[in-house]
């Protein structure tokens, strides 16, 4: 693949600049002397190199990068063995968890072609998909743990953009994209920090709202679903910035809308109706409907992509149940774009959403999440996974439900019920 020169790209490359500094020293706050790992597809190496130079002028110790390829990516897929497709790199795996460990950051750049898989045998995705998750849980659980800061930010790559503006050439729709990218990101206007400082306000007003009325459970009524949620026992609701482990504040996801806590495994009843597609392992799986009981899906379908879907349930006993439950405005900068990103870090935060799997150890009070056996004591779902969905919408209501069963507004329609 030709990577272009900054004079060829079809947007202005300046903004990946500001995206840089956002990413270095918003997303991930990286600190003097620390180092970092970035994962990326080749694609976006003109972003990569402006992050790599950001995080040495912010006085990062090492930089390393670890680069993918969506035609390295098909030609396993394409041409290995239902063996090879059982293997993963858990020696890579190991040495990134002891690096996140040992206070190295993490960032990535999302870029890849959303549906790269969408025409490879679902057995065979699923297949490589599960050996990835259990090879993968020594990088992973440094991560949900939030033992280091790290962020993620995004690149508009073709194959991505053409997705999103299918009647669009190349050259006009990767310039939409990026215009899209760089917008949701606050990074479109006079002074990006503060813009992000102004937007952490807002979202903090919300967590503390939550975490001041500290609910038992959430009822969710919209058009296919009738769900109530419980919450983990001593949860607390996290929003934008964080302070990580290893004393860092950072924010994770650029961009996000997003306040989120950790769901009680074992208490979750009733239907829920996915309302935009979910694109896993290169998959698009739309139409999702399932059914809980005692906090587990019981029943499952999907009107495209079902076999995976089914798979990814199947990956291990917590794949079933839910170890994230987020709140977003209908009304959010990327839903208000009246875009479908096929991007889970863009179409999450266009909605509320749930995720299967691993629950985020960091959404507890006091020293639960620093305890494994404190986590599960208090519900926290254990999993290989960790995959979000989106079920808000502008039909969406949400109460919020005490220990004594009071109810109040958390939602109307989509929005905020106590703004």
């Amino acid at each position: 693949m030709t990577i272009l020169p900054d004079e060829d790209l079809p947007f202005d490359a300046t903004m990946l600049d500001r995206l840089a500094e956002v990413s270095i020293r918003v997303g991930l706050n990286l600190q003097p002397e620390q180092d970092l790992i970035i994962s990326a597809p080749v694609e976006a190496l003109p972003l990569v190199r402006r992050l790599a130079a950001e995080a040495y002028r912010n006085g990062a110790g090492v930089v390393t990068t670890l680069l993918s390829d969506d035609q390295l990516t098909l030609a396993r897929f394409e041409n290995a063995s239902d063996e090879s497709l059982d293997r993963a790199p858990g020696w890579m795996f190991e040495a990134m968890g002891a690096a996140f460990n040992d206070n190295t950051a993490r960032l990535a750049v999302s870029a890849a072609n959303p549906l790269l898989l969408a025409g490879q045998d679902p057995a065979r995705v699923a297949r490589a998909a599960k050996a990835t998750s259990l090879a993968a849980k020594p990088a992973m659980e440094p991560i949900t743990n939030f033992s280091t800061n790290w962020n993620i930010v995004s690149y508009p790559g073709r194959a991505w953009a053409k997705q999103v503006f299918p009647d669009m050439s190349e050259t006009d729709a990767i310039a939409s994209l990026a215009k899209a990218i760089f917008s949701i990101s606050r990074i479109d206007c006079d002074d990006p920090i503060s813009a992000w400082r102004d937007h952490q306000l807002t979202l903090t007003e919300r967590q503390d709202w939550l975490n001041e009325k500290n609910f038992h459970s959430l009822h969710y009524k919209a058009p296919g679903t009738d769900f109530v949620l419980g919450l983990a026992d001593g949860h607390e609701w996290k929003g934008g910035a964080s302070t990580s482990l290893n004393g860092i504040s950072c924010t994770p996801n650029i961009p996000t809308e997003e306040v989120f806590t950790t769901p009680h495994s074992e208490r979750a009843e009733g239907t829920v109706r996915a309302s935009k597609p979910l694109v896993h392992m290169g998959t698009l799986i739309d139409g999702i409907e399932v059914r809980f009981e005692g906090g587990k899906i019981v029943e499952a379908s999907a009107e495209i992509g079902e076999a995976v879907f089914l798979e990814l349930l199947d990956t291990d006993e917590g794949a079933s149940r839910l170890g994230e439950v987020a709140l977003v405005p209908h009304s959010s900068p990327i839903s208000e774009s009246g875009l479908l990103f096929y991007n889970t870090l863009y179409d999450e935060n266009a909605s509320c959403h749930i995720a299967l799997g691993q629950c985020y150890s960091k959404c507890f009070k006091g020293d639960i999440g620093n305890d494994k056996d404190a986590v599960a004591e208090a519900g926290g779902n254990s999993s290989n996974i960790h995959v979000d969905w989106m079920i808000g919408s502008a039909e969406l209501d949400i109460d919020g439900i005490s220990e004594d069963g009071q109810r109040i507004p958390v939602m109307r329609s989509g929005e905020w019920a106590f703004d």
